[in-house]
């Protein structure tokens, strides 16, 4: 383990809840088994696991005075969804406080709470992770989600939001606008790979049906040239035979 890493462990241990950094513990190893998985810098995935909730140490609404504070901007919507917040704050802290200026690890936890349209693989895998990591409990569909996670990414992530927005809109809590906008945008990428998939296949089918029309017409040729060739060997052979196709007999005086 790097001095570096052992040294943030120690200082979340000591600010975070005992839950809350069992939590950390826990995305921080996701998030390097998801980057094996999908070739991702492992120090990256793991600094990102480690810091994405560094925040929580303060409720709702000290996070909103401390980026009101900072100049940390707010849109309307963050203000009126305040549990979104801490990652912004997060991601000022772990550049300020922690010194991580690695521009891929602060977009990562910056966006864990709402996603994004178009996100890099960093910013994917935080998100998923911080959702399947191993000590979360009653999540519908998790044990299906956990295993998809690591088959298709993308697939994850937008199940992901789809029942983040559906519980969200089920319970009447206020959505971020940039959860809506993440999940139309990988809607809207789904859908496309799923109609590239129909025409796709389509057209395998088109291919197929055309060699299966040319296999056909080749052996029809096939067939018709080995009828008039066993046709000249029939008229050769009777030819053989003399008229009529009966054999001559010998004058018995020859």
């Amino acid at each position: 383990m790097k001095p570096e890493v052992e040294s943030i462990r120690k200082h979340l241990k000591k600010k975070l809840s005992p839950s809350r950094y069992e939590h950390t513990l826990g995305v921080s190893y996701t998030c390097i088994a998801l980057a094996m998985r999908y070739g991702c810098d492992l120090e990256q995935a793991e600094m990102a696991g480690l810091l994405h909730d560094c925040a929580k140490r303060y409720d709702d609404t000290a996070i909103i005075e401390k980026c009101d504070r900072l100049e940390i901007p707010l849109t309307e919507g963050e203000r009126m969804a305040p549990p979104v917040v801490h990652a912004k704050l997060g991601a000022w802290m772990a550049e300020h406080k922690y010194h991580i200026y690695d521009p891929e690890i602060l977009s990562a936890i910056a966006c864990h709470t709402t996603g994004k349209p178009d996100m890099q693989m960093l910013d994917k895998i935080l998100y998923v992770a911080d959702y399947i990591e191993p000590r979360r409990r009653q999540i519908p569909k998790l044990p299906e989600l956990r295993r998809l996670a690591f088959i298709d990414l993308d697939e994850a992530l937008y199940q992901i939001l789809d029942g983040t927005l559906s519980y969200l809109k089920q319970i009447g809590a206020p959505v971020d606008a940039m959860t809506e906008k993440a999940w139309q945008y990988y809607r809207a990428l789904r859908e496309n790979a799923s109609a590239a998939e129909k025409r796709n296949s389509r057209n395998d089918e088109c291919s197929k049906s055309d060699t299966d029309m040319s296999k056909n017409h080749m052996n029809d040729e096939i067939k018709e040239e080995y009828s008039q060739y066993a046709g000249c060997k029939g008229t050769d052979k009777t030819r053989r035979k003399g008229f009529g196709g009966k054999k001559r007999r010998r004058h018995p005086n020859h």
